[in-house]
């Protein structure tokens, strides 16, 4: 299998851009040899994700509204993180912004590309243990509602389609398989 690139970009121009994204579009040449246009959301953070869990496999959702959906969704912990710092500072903070937890021991799970059809995306999902309560600080931004329940009910919750959101999927399904196997250490 050829893994070289097959796409030619003949000129690249910058549509919009804000403090989060920017979206650039491309005049292209496609792997058939067709002329096109090619759009490229991208991310200036990193998506951090953190799903708690304590020593009785309990876990932390975080229930919100969000716009670009016109829904309620509930998800772990998640945010944005600067491409300038490392993943686990920013992990930290969101995890105790968002539910007050601080946690002595991080095990990061899972990367991923969140949608590579369009964005440049990188998501992070850490596995936090150890955890001990404090107060939450959320951003202006976000109305949160947070739920602390059986990690065995928001697995079911993913399986429901009650839980949509991506990295929440990922790290859920994820964090099933290394329990079954025995395979994560929860202190």
């Amino acid at each position: 299998m050829d893994e070289k690139n097959p796409w030619t970009t003949l000129e690249s121009r910058k549509i919009y851009e804000n403090n989060w994204i920017s979206l650039t579009e491309h005049d292209v040449i496609n792997p058939s040899g067709g002329k096109g246009i090619y759009g490229q959301v991208h991310f200036k953070n990193l998506a951090i994700g953190i799903l708690p869990l304590d020593e009785g496999k309990n876990t932390w959702l975080v229930g919100q509204y969000r716009y670009p959906l016109n829904a309620y969704s509930w998800e772990i912990p998640e945010g944005g993180g600067p491409l300038h710092l490392p993943a686990l500072d920013s992990a930290k903070r969101e995890l105790l912004e968002e539910t007050g937890l601080t946690a002595s021991h991080w095990q990061q799970i899972q990367q991923m590309h969140l949608s590579n059809s369009v964005s440049d995306e990188l998501a992070i999902i850490y596995i936090a243990t150890g955890l001990s309560q404090g107060e939450s600080a959320p951003e202006e931004t976000e109305q949160l509602c947070i739920r602390k329940l059986p990690f065995e009910e928001a697995y079911q919750m993913v399986l429901r389609n009650e839980i949509t959101d991506s990295m929440s999927v990922a790290a859920i399904l994820k964090t099933k398989i290394l329990l079954d196997e025995g395979a994560l250490n929860i202190l």
